[in-house]
Order: C-alpha cells, then sequence, then structure tokens
C-alpha cells in the first residue's frame, strides 16, 4: 500500500471509528435515558412501552455498531499489516471474537421488550414478565462487564502497532495502552472488588476518552502524516 492509499484507508478508518462512537453515545446515552429505571421494574416497563420505537431503534444501532466495527479492524488491519502481521492478526482476533456477543446481547434486548409487552411467556403474571425482563436485562450488564476485558486487551497490539508504525505519532499509540490498561483494571475491579467500582470508573473515564478518541480524530484530521518513501523504510519486518 503506497502513501495515498495509506492516508485514504486511515482517513476512512476515522470516520467510521467516528461513527461507531457516534452509535454507542446514542445508546448509552439516549436509550438508556429514555428506557432503563435502575431497580424499578414497573417505571421501565411503563418506559419500554411508552418509548418503544426509541427502544428499537437502539437494537438496530446496536446491530450497527457491530457491523462497523468489524469494518474498522479490518480497515486498521489493513493499515499496520506493514508494521507486524503478528499484532495486527492478533488485534483483528481480539475484536472479531466479540461481535457474536454484542449480536445475542440485541437479541436479549429484544427479548425484554416483548416480554414487557407481555407478547411472550403469556401465562407469566405482569410483575413475573416485569422481573424476568429486568434479569435479563441485568444479564447484558454482565456480560458488558466480562466484555471490558477484550474491550482493553484488543489496544494492546493496536497501541504497539499505532507506536511501531512511523506514521502515526508515537504518543497515541502509548495513550491506547493506557487506555487498555484502564479497562482491563475496571474490568477486574468490578468483578473481584466490586466495592471499588465506582472509584475506579471516575479514573479511568478520561483515560479512555485520551486514548480512543485521540487516535479517531488523528485519523479523521490527519489520515497517516508520511511518504511512501519514508512509509516502505520505517516498516520493514
Amino acid at each position: 500500500m503506497n502513501a495515498n492509499e495509506l492516508k485514504k484507508t486511515a482517513r476512512l478508518t476515522g470516520i467510521f471509528y467516528l461513527l461507531w462512537i457516534f452509535t454507542a453515545f446514542y445508546s448509552l446515552v439516549y436509550v438508556q435515558s429514555k428506557t432503563y429505571v435502575k431497580g424499578d421494574a414497573a417505571a421501565t416497563a411503563a418506559n419500554f412501552l411508552a418509548n418503544e420505537f426509541i427502544y428499537r431503534t437502539g437494537i438496530v444501532n446496536g446491530l450497527i455498531g457491530s457491523i462497523l466495527w468489524i469494518f474498522i479492524v479490518l480497515l486498521l488491519y489493513r493499515m499496520f499489516v506493514q508494521v507486524h502481521k503478528a499484532q495486527a492478526l492478533l488485534m483483528v482476533v481480539l475484536v472479531l471474537v466479540q461481535i457474536p456477543v454484542f449480536f445475542i446481547m440485541n437479541a436479549l434486548d429484544l427479548t425484554s421488550l416483548m416480554l414487557f409487552k407481555g407478547e411472550i411467556l403469556k401465562t407469566f403474571e405482569l410483575y413475573q414478565r416485569q422481573d424476568l425482563s429486568m434479569f435479563i436485562i441485568k444479564i447484558n450488564d454482565y456480560i458488558s462487564i466480562a466484555l471490558e476485558m477484550f474491550w482493553g486487551l484488543w489496544l494492546f497490539p493496536f497501541g504497539y502497532l499505532v507506536y511501531q508504525s512511523g506514521f502515526i505519532p508515537r504518543i497515541l499509540g502509548t495513550f491506547l495502552i493506557l487506555n487498555g490498561i484502564a479497562y482491563v483494571i475496571h474490568c477486574l475491579t468490578h468483578l473481584i472488588f466490586p466495592i471499588y467500582q465506582d472509584f475506579v470508573f471516575k479514573l479511568s473515564t478520561p483515560i479512555w476518552t485520551l486514548g480512543e478518541v485521540s487516535i479517531m480524530l488523528w485519523l479523521v484530521v490527519k489520515g497517516a502524516n508520511i511518504h511512501q518513501k519514508d512509509l516502505l523504510e520505517e516498516n520493514k519486518i
């Protein structure tokens, strides 16, 4: 891949990354604020029924986000395979193993809605369907906690590749590795020392923003800052 192709691929990756961040923001902030009430099954059920269309768009949004994630990691592989093929493959594997889980979580989201609406398990009492739906929502929360480990692990090879690339500032690779460490620590804290989860979350949030948002902005604005001759010299394996 020559320098012009590299820059185009980097910019396209950045645009997809930006779109993915928008999908995550839409689901985590907007949809959840309109539907989920922590610890209150009846209020959550009322919100689901009152905002069914919004909730359904959240499910579709999740599917789109998962598809975007596939394209992002494949574009990143194309960018960095000349830097270190084994690390680029590891990065791809650590992302792709998550995708089926995301689709299962979307199916569980739809199941929760059907329970609240009374379209399945009709022989159950209303409060039983509501409790079961809240249980499924909680399962998705637990799945997200487990997936955090992979959210962190894939950033290690990604950060390494950025650091070694020569066409993206090394500091961004360092940020990505720190971002990965923060995810792993937050995941382990939630699993082993849950009483400290909120404290670790507050410490980790700025690091998460620093890592992935920084690389996304660089890819969108700058792409790859290198000439073809430099690219060939820097990426000899």
